[in-house]
């Protein structure tokens, strides 16, 4: 690859990255606290880089519903920066790599995007509502704790060929006891390099044309329910013999787009979506001002006439 340790570790790539990761966050205390000594902190962790004596600190653990029970690890001022100089490096060689049908973390992409390409593709398999169109729908057993830190470093080496780089990702990758924590900018992109396995055993192996992969749920379109049903045994072996994780069995579905599909928080029919009866409940409840906008700019995607109408009054 074209990246170089010496760039990571630079001072003009920290200080880029020190703006990135300020955003947002100018008042936290423990941001403030490193914006205090800014240079001098900044000066310690470029040295420490160049004689390789970065060390990862420890993990703050918290709890938030999101919409469902999540444990959040917060790592240091220090290491969140060094996340974002490393992320800000890397993201766009690996970025280039991934399928196009990867949807998660990814710039332009995200939730609108992988729904919007979902009905593309119903419309594509039922020949315009014509023929039969069923999905296959999975998602992955506790994926991010589930992930394998010396299999996720054995496939950043197949693309990394600098060892300064890859014994930094190493540390940043083995500071967790267990997987990635949610929290860490650089989780984002390793989730995505650790299933991007996945994707191109899916597209290239099994010449798969309709999948649509967001985080560590996916789905898959035919006209043909035995072929979905067959495609199950495959994916998990590979998921359980080359990358340790275990497809969620309570969560295989399979059904027609005219049953409707439960995907991304929407129940998705051939010309329209529906918001799910949970997240509807739970909007209404938590709805106030400072989170009305944002609500209303998700509604705008389905069929919400109502419930928006509900949430502005």
């Amino acid at each position: 690859m074209a990246h170089k340790y010496e760039d990571i570790i630079s001072l003009e790539n920290i200080l880029e990255a020190w703006q990135e990761f300020l955003k947002g966050k100018r008042n936290k205390p423990d941001v403030q606290k490193f914006s205090f000594h800014l240079m001098d902190n900044i000066l310690n962790l470029h040295y420490e880089l160049l004689n390789h004596t970065y060390k990862h600190g420890a993990y703050q653990c918290f709890k938030i519903a999101d919409p469902k029970p999540r444990i959040i690890h917060k790592a240091t001022v220090k290491d969140r920066l060094l996340h974002h100089a490393v992320y800000k490096m890397l993201y766009l060689y690996f970025d280039k790599k991934f399928i196009a049908d990867s949807y998660s973390c990814r710039n332009n992409k995200g939730i609108h995007r992988a729904l919007n390409q979902f009905r593309k593709y119903c419309y594509a398999v039922s020949k315009n509502n014509t023929r039969q169109c069923w999905i296959l729908k999975c998602d992955i057993k506790k994926f991010f704790t589930s992930i394998d830190q010396k299999i996720l470093i054995r496939i950043l080496e197949k693309y990394i060929l600098d060892k300064n780089i890859i014994d930094l990702l190493s540390e940043i990758v083995f500071s967790f006891d267990k997987g990635l924590p949610l929290g860490n900018l650089t989780s984002q992109l390793f989730s995505n390099v650790y299933l991007n396995e996945f994707d191109q055993f899916v597209k290239h192996k099994l010449k798969i044309k309709y999948y649509i992969r967001y985080a560590d749920d996916f789905v898959v379109f035919s006209q043909e329910k035995k072929y979905l049903k067959d495609l199950v045994l495959p994916f998990q072996d590979f998921l359980e013999q080359q990358l340790r994780l275990t497809m969620h069995q309570d969560k295989i579905f399979i059904a027609t787009i005219y049953s409707g599909v439960d995907y991304l928080g929407w129940v998705n029919f051939k010309d329209h979506r529906v918001l799910r009866r949970v997240t509807k409940r739970k909007m209404l409840k938590k709805a106030c001002n400072k989170n009305l906008q944002s609500y209303l700019g998700m509604l705008k995607h389905g069929n919400t006439g109502k419930l928006r109408s509900i949430l502005i009054n």
